[in-house]
């Protein structure tokens, strides 16, 4: 391969970069400029593009919570939004021909309805990598934004599997096979460790079990790389597999993006129509604060969630591409497109960068809500009469709550993000509610009352002990708060950021090891 297809797009993603727009901006102006220098695409690139668009639909399987689509609030907003979105695009798009716009003159009702249906996705890679950066991926937002993301890439690659027209063989049946099998690749996953081998697991799964299975029975193959991640999903591992993949994937979704600027080079007229559809993601937007609106969410939930979801998507461009070799688009309509997506990026950055006074302009002219009439799962979240507070129900936190209720008669409040790990603990008649502390939105909505003396910080990771702590000292908290460390490095971190007490977990359990060993074996202090 010749070093223009790899040096131009380094250089492309770099000044990107440096005007803070998404490196995806620069790897499409690198697609366009190669074209311009007259280079064309190449089967090694194609075959780079299509690994990127196969591992990038296993690694959203791998990710998926099939309960968090059955919120009404995913799943509603995801349909509804794609229906009505694709709809006004169409609406627009028509009352543009009408009014004489060269590049719709030839487009029929087809058309412009695969064009309303590609721009009504928002891109996964660019919100999650917003979310991350911002630190707000389990904020109920964040969650909500996620989940739509994938429901849209399920009506994607229905859409991809669908548009084939050709059925599949009888031996597809033959797939529900793979339900009673997940359990044994869930199994060989806990088998193969971390590094390269889950690196190579990973891609087996999805191009063999995933891409190459399905193909051969007739179903479009980015549907099984799907299918494949989902199953593996309920695995504790899956989501280190996922990070795992992640680096492989963002390379080869490289070469997807390079190859869309090697279609065709923009004219003036591709660019006019770009720019016209970047204006519209703003009525996008505000259709998602309409129906966020319906689920009675808080605006600041329905604000910032839309604010993410402001934007065109890969997956968009995906379809375009299949569109387009089936003959449905033109490349004409493939470079409009993309370039609308790279200027709705470089938009949603800007705007993504200062959410927070964003929000608080558009709140001033918004009226207020009542929280007695908000959807439950947003409602401010009150600790009763509790008198101790557990972040974080695992082993150490489930210790200190027992020893708080037995010894000391106090009545705890425990809190934990794992929903099954709630439910259990209820069920054992412990006092328990879901939250995430590392959630700004949980500190927003929270209340304690004038009855919390102690804060037990049992969270599994450090950052978040270190997140839950400022947030305790913005809301003034001047009880006791004790924090659980693993590291001895992290005893200092930990009080400078207010912790009254730090119990090194290891160390503490090291001494009472040897304390009753000692004592056991009748030795005497001195």
């Amino acid at each position: 391969m010749n070093v223009a297809y790899l040096v131009v797009p380094f250089v492309g993603g770099l000044i990107a970069m440096g005007l803070r727009l998404p490196p995806l901006v620069g790897f499409l102006a690198a697609g366009f400029t190669l074209n311009f220098m007259g280079y064309e695409e190449t089967e090694a690139l194609s075959v780079i593009a299509d690994l990127g668009v196969t591992l990038l639909l296993f690694t959203i399987g791998l990710k998926l919570n099939v309960r968090t689509l059955l919120r009404k609030e995913v799943w509603g907003t995801a349909t509804g939004h794609m229906i009505v979105s694709t709809a006004f695009m169409v609406g627009v798009l028509s009352l543009l021909k009408v009014i004489g716009f060269a590049a719709l003159a030839d487009a029929d009702l087809r058309v412009l309805a695969i064009l309303g249906f590609a721009l009504s996705f928002s891109s996964t890679v660019f919100v999650v990598k917003v979310l991350e950066e911002r630190g707000e991926s389990r904020a109920l937002y964040g969650r909500l934004a996620i989940g739509i993301l994938i429901m849209q890439d399920i009506f994607a690659v229905v859409f991809i599997t669908a548009s084939t027209g050709e059925l599949p063989s009888p031996w597809a049946f033959a797939l529900f096979a793979l339900v009673p099998l997940a359990p044994v690749m869930r199994r060989l996953l806990e088998h193969v460790g971390h590094g390269e081998m889950q690196i190579l697991y990973g891609v087996v799964l999805a191009l063999a079990a995933g891409y190459a299975l399905f193909e051969f029975v007739g179903i479009k193959g980015d549907l099984g790389a799907l299918i494949i991640g989902m199953l593996l999903a309920p695995h504790a591992s899956a989501a280190s597999m996922s990070r795992a993949l992640f680096n492989m994937k963002e390379l080869f979704l490289v070469g997807f993006f390079v190859s869309i600027g090697l279609a065709d080079f923009p004219t003036w007229g591709t660019l006019g129509v770009a720019s016209l559809l970047l204006v519209l993601i703003f009525a996008k937007a505000g259709l998602f604060v309409a129906i966020f609106a319906i689920f009675r969410l808080r605006r600041r939930t329905s604000f910032l969630g839309s604010l993410a979801l402001t934007n065109y998507s890969e997956f968009g461009l995906i379809v375009a591409v299949l569109a387009g070799s089936n003959g449905w688009l033109t490349d004409d309509w493939l470079v409009t497109l993309s370039i609308a997506v790279a200027l709705s990026f470089a938009v949603s950055a800007v705007l993504n960068r200062r959410s927070t006074q964003v929000y608080e302009k558009a709140m001033e002219l918004l009226p207020d809500q009542d929280p007695a009439k908000l959807n439950p799962i947003d409602r401010p979240i009150g600790v009763g009469q509790a008198e101790a507070v557990v972040l974080g129900m695992g082993r150490v936190g489930r210790g200190a709550y027992d020893r708080l209720v037995e010894h000391y008669g106090l009545n705890v409040l425990g809190l934990d993000t794992d929903d099954e790990r709630v439910v259990t603990l209820r069920d054992q008649g412990y006092t328990v509610i879901e939250a995430d502390a590392t959630d700004p939105d949980f500190w927003e909505k929270l209340t304690l009352a004038d009855t919390v003396d102690i804060v037990i910080l049992a969270l599994p990771h450090h950052d978040s002990n270190v997140v839950a702590l400022d947030q305790l000292r913005k809301l003034d908290y001047d009880g006791e708060i004790a924090a659980v460390v693993q590291h001895r490095d992290e005893i200092e971190s930990i009080r400078e950021h207010g912790a009254d007490d730090v119990f090194h977990l290891y160390a503490g359990a090291g001494i009472a090891l040897a304390d009753g060993a000692a004592e056991a074996a009748g030795l005497e202090l001195r």
